[in-house]
């Protein structure tokens, strides 16, 4: 990928690199040479490259053996992405440069840009005769450093290539000059992603959608909002699994640096007016290129602010139960380098990390790396590996929910200074450990079948921690969420004025294509209304409430203390196996138990009653392991 395209994704001035040493005198007596240079720099330090190169070869005409004019010439083929020139002229100056300072800033950049050409060996080179040269600047030492290592490892894996199949996207979604940063809903039916309307760095910058029609092509994107989209740049974003949370970065108007992330949330069809995420998660520097996780509660970002490993890191905020997002940590340096760490994205999955960077072993430039998190800490980032990774620079990588596919934007071959958005296949080696799977559905009143804004909650029922916590949307009840494959999960549904509802699920372990259908109906909140407390879990035969029960109990807590005036029944119910006496005791000790956590936790035991029926109220035929299942239960039922 291009350099102005870099640059642009970063959304920051271009930078225009001048040489480190100071020179007292020139190496031409040719006056007019040394005023055809002079001039040259005045253009090329506003990036008016063909100008500021053709003074230069003219000052090179008056005097053949200008090394200066060499090098600064270099420079410029090198800002306006001509590598092999560059490297011609650096190559030419070195030649006649005679000062070891000034043949130690030739090594400097040709060991760059070989690299950048994948000229590998040459770099190391170049490389070996810095680092012999060079004692004092440690920034610079470290740097080649890097493009060391990197020029090594493209020696030792030229050859490899793992099983990435690419295909250009069609020509609906690629129909801009450029088209970079691609996310996808958690259904893969709708893509949004970033445009700019011209090669140039500072061309205006809108994000778009595209959606899947029934036989599952790309249609024409459209701008995804009036409310979003402006004269200003808007630019990476990021979304929920469920499509209905927005993060993206803007640039210019009022922020609080030169670019900061923004909010907006979609109801119905509408999205909100943006709002910035404010100094929790923004700076004085630079912050873009977000990634949610799929409940849109825990954010990723790069950022140029102070306090991290150096250059560009990637950061993380979390929602808090208030909805705000909490202070931004640097993710540490399982991730982060002292170079840079750009483009983050968090796997639905929540523990697999893919990002870009520059510091760490790879094939020149920025490669694309994986990390996954085990036990609360990341892994040591694995290179993706050629061809996705090669000598250019590879941004901007997204992998579906079951680790399948990634979309990932590609300088285009036939256009410089554009790019076009690309599916791959992942090869086995590369996908994410932990796959995925939705869920989608509607919540809906169940007498009157109105759509319902209600708040799910997701527990993993082994590590008994909640996961996820996600809304309906209000206005069409719909709702989804993502899903591990081979856990096992509790759901808590509650909405305001309704009696909650509770199931308990599993994702199998067979290789799904469509989505899982789960539609959710709540009853009002009146006398009589019941729901079954299906995440409540006894040892057999005791009445000791398990761990795993929980989270759902402190929901039921919640609900309670939201409902102060609600007097409740808890209702132990088993199955016909043993004496129904037998049977009565166990279920009365099983509900006192859930009173008695729920009175621990403060609600007033006046309010609650206790009530064992043993197997008097089954809700299925006791005929089979499942029936019996069911019938073991605890019930909670409105009283007054």
């Amino acid at each position: 990928m291009n350099v102005k395209l870099l640059y642009a994704f970063f959304f920051i001035n271009w930078f225009f690199l001048v040489e480190s040493v100071a020179q007292p005198a020139l190496s031409t007596t040719s006056k007019k040479a040394v005023s055809l240079y002079t001039e040259a720099d005045n253009f090329r330090i506003h990036g008016e490259f063909d100008k500021a190169i053709d003074l230069l070869i003219l000052a090179i005409t008056k005097d053949k053996n200008f090394e200066e004019a060499y090098f600064r010439l270099g420079l410029t083929y090198k800002n306006k992405e001509d590598i092999i020139q560059a490297v011609k002229n650096f190559e030419i100056g070195l030649s006649l440069a005679k000062d070891l300072k000034r043949r130690k800033e030739y090594s400097f950049e040709l060991c760059q840009n070989y690299l950048k050409l994948g000229k590998y060996v040459q770099s190391l080179d170049n490389s070996n005769q810095f680092l012999a040269a060079e004692q004092i600047n440690k920034a610079r030492i470290d740097q080649v450093t890097v493009w060391q290592i990197q020029a090594h490892y493209g020696i030792d894996h030229t050859g490899d290539k793992l099983d990435y199949d690419y295909t250009q996207l069609n020509d609906s979604v690629n129909s801009y000059p450029n088209q970079y940063f691609p996310v996808l809903t958690g259904d893969n039916s709708e893509l949004f992603y970033t445009v700019r309307y011209g090669s140039g760095s500072f061309e205006n910058e809108d994000i778009v959608v595209a959606k899947k029609d029934e036989k599952g092509i790309w249609q024409k994107p459209t701008s995804i909002s009036d409310k979003i989209n402006s004269k200003l740049q808007e630019g990476a974003c990021a979304i929920s699994a469920d499509g209905r949370q927005l993060i993206f970065t803007m640039c210019g108007g009022v922020t609080y640096g030169r670019c900061d992330l923004f909010e907006s949330k979609k109801v119905g069809d509408e999205w909100s007016q943006p709002t910035n995420l404010g100094l929790a998660v923004n700076s004085s520097d630079w912050e873009g290129q977000p990634s949610l996780s799929a409940d849109g509660r825990i954010l990723y970002f790069s950022s140029s602010r102070k306090g991290g490993m150096g250059g560009y890191d990637i950061w993380t905020s979390i929602k808090d139960e208030s909805g705000k997002w909490t202070k931004a940590q640097n993710v540490g340096k399982e991730i982060n380098t002292k170079f840079d760490e750009i483009s983050p994205f968090i796997h639905v999955n929540n523990q697999t990390l893919y990002f870009s960077s520059n510091g760490y072993p790879g094939y020149g430039g920025y490669d694309i790396y994986q990390s996954e998190k085990l036990k609360g800490a990341w892994l040591v980032p694995i290179n993706l590996g050629a061809p996705l990774n090669d000598f250019e620079d590879q941004f901007s990588f997204f992998v579906t929910s079951n680790g399948l596919l990634a979309y990932f934007s590609k300088a285009d071959v036939k256009n410089q200074g554009f790019s076009k958005i690309y599916q791959t296949t992942i090869p086995e080696q590369r996908q994410p450990k932990k796959k995925s799977y939705y869920v989608k559905g509607v919540v809906r009143d169940n007498e009157t079948g109105k759509p319902l804004k209600a708040t799910i909650e997701l527990t993993d029922l082994k590590k008994n921690e909640r996961v996820a916590i996600i809304e309906s949307d209000s206005i069409t009840g719909s709702y989804l969420f993502v899903l591990g494959k081979g856990d096992s999960y509790s759901l808590f549904v509650s909405a305001k004025n309704y009696l909650f509802k509770t199931s308990t699920f599993k994702i199998d372990s067979i290789e799904r294509t469509q989505p899982i259908q789960l539609d959710i109906e709540l009853k009002p909140i009146r006398a009589r209304a019941s729901a079954i407390l299906n995440n409540i879990f006894f040892e057999f035969n005791k009445f000791e409430i398990k761990p795993e029960s929980f989270s759902e109990l402190l929901n039921v807590t919640k609900f309670l203390q939201q409902n102060p005036s609600l007097i409740i029944e808890v209702g132990g119910h088993t199955d016909n196996a043993g004496s129904e006496d037998y049977n009565v005791k166990l279920s009365q000790k099983r509900s006192q138990s859930v009173i008695n956590f729920l009175v621990e936790k403060g609600i007033d035991k006046s309010r609650m009653q206790s009530h064992g029926y043993g197997s008097s109220k089954p809700i299925a035929n006791n005929d089979t392991d499942l029936n019996r299942k069911l019938n073991r239960r605890i019930e909670f039922l409105i009283v007054k």
